[in-house]
């Protein structure tokens, strides 16, 4: 019998199972999570899109409607993302003192060009020292709330920095860390390194350590935390167009795999439109919420029968009665297909890592990191 793991403990939050949403920009909003939670019956953790400390310290209007949370999400958890001690600060205090949040992550783990060349996401904790001020910053200022970070093994496997950016983290008063078993180099190619999360959490053992990375299904997650050894797990690409994933993660904590969830096309189609209609109402009119849902048609059908044409046609959908209209010309008595288990989202790999100028000389010099490095992307 497979021996399930205990409550994870995010400060004070008790969080059963230990099933964690991964901040995705554009993905993470609060529709995807509301789905999402229902699904998992409201158990686990649903963080928030990545939200830039710069652009909410400046009250963005977009970022303000970013940290905007349903009031049936508890605990309400936020993700930032910054490379300037100061202003991490200043937006750490502006959430507590704003009641905006019951907990704050920082991402460490984007591992896109155009913020690694300014030496922001995964670069930054190769730079040991700011890495440590950011934190001590953010700590001080979240008082109560508990402070997280998500991070990857490092640059690349020349330059891993996981093993110190935990210990730093723990001496800073971080609360838990997730580790995305890839580093910078490998974006989300190849295979995650689950062996990286078995040696942090022996290097860690005074704090919850989370696992990310190649969890398709409800059996990874349990057979991540069998292997490593890790409190919790960290989900994104595995639930791309498949919100009920934590519906399985939940059934597979507590020992149900019998409850798990293959839908038809049928219930597909439903969620779909659900999705596209909570996108609607968030943004406060249908047709930009239809075609934001684009994005998650692909994800959605995947391993389907559905013919190219018919893809197109849902993908330039603009209304929910068109997207209707669409779905019910399918055949939606289709059984879950097989194919529609496995990897989905991106899988490049293997890419050129682009860093400052000299920024690999030194991995304590804190120097370098710019404002621009605080763009909108990915969180990794």
């Amino acid at each position: 019998m497979t021996t399930l793991p205990p409550p994870l403990a995010i400060g004070p939050h008790t969080v059963q199972p230990p099933v964690v949403l991964a901040p995705m920009a554009g993905i993470t909003n609060a529709p995807f999570r509301t789905l999402c939670r229902e699904f998992s019956g409201g158990k686990g953790l649903f963080v928030s899109e990545m939200i830039t400390t710069r652009a909410l310290v400046e009250r963005n209007e977009k970022t303000m409607q970013l940290i905007h949370f349903d009031e049936t999400e508890k605990p309400r958890s936020i993700q930032l993302y910054g490379v300037d001690p100061a202003t991490v600060g200043k937006a750490v205090r502006m959430i507590v003192e704003e009641d905006r949040a019951d907990h704050i992550d920082l991402n460490f783990g984007c591992p896109v060009p155009k913020v690694t060349r300014k030496g922001g996401g995964s670069a930054l904790p190769y730079k040991r020292n700011l890495l440590r001020a950011i934190l001590r910053e953010a700590v001080a200022g979240a008082g109560d709330l508990p402070v997280t970070i998500k991070m990857r093994k490092g640059i690349n496997d020349d330059h891993l920095t996981y093993l110190d950016a935990g210990r730093i983290a723990v001496e800073e008063g971080v609360t838990a860390i997730a580790l995305h078993g890839r580093t910078t180099a490998q974006h989300y190619g190849g295979t995650a390194d689950w062996d990286a999360i078995a040696r942090l959490k022996e290097h860690v053992p005074e704090i919850p350590v989370l696992g990310n990375g190649d969890i398709w299904c409800a059996e990874d997650a349990l057979r991540m935390v069998r292997e490593t050894g890790c409190d919790g797990v960290v989900v994104g690409r595995g639930c791309l167009g498949r919100p009920w994933l934590f519906n399985d993660l939940v059934a597979a904590f507590e020992g149900r795999p019998e409850d798990f969830h293959k839908p038809t096309l049928r219930e597909v189609a439903g969620t779909m439109h659900r999705h596209a209609q909570l996108l609607g109402e968030w943004i406060g009119d249908e047709a930009r919420g239809v075609i934001d849902f684009r994005k998650h048609v692909a994800w959605y059908l995947k391993g389907f029968s559905v013919g190219s044409e018919m893809r197109k046609k849902l993908a330039v959908t603009s209304s929910l009665a068109e997207l209707n209209a669409h779905l019910s010309e399918l055949d939606l008595d289709q059984s879950w297909p097989e194919s529609a288990d496995g990897p989905r989202g991106r899988t490049s790999g293997n890419n050129r890592v682009v860093l400052p100028d000299g920024w690999l000389k030194d991995p304590y010099d804190c120097a370098g990191v710019s404002e621009d490095a605080e763009l909108d992307t990915s969180g990794g």
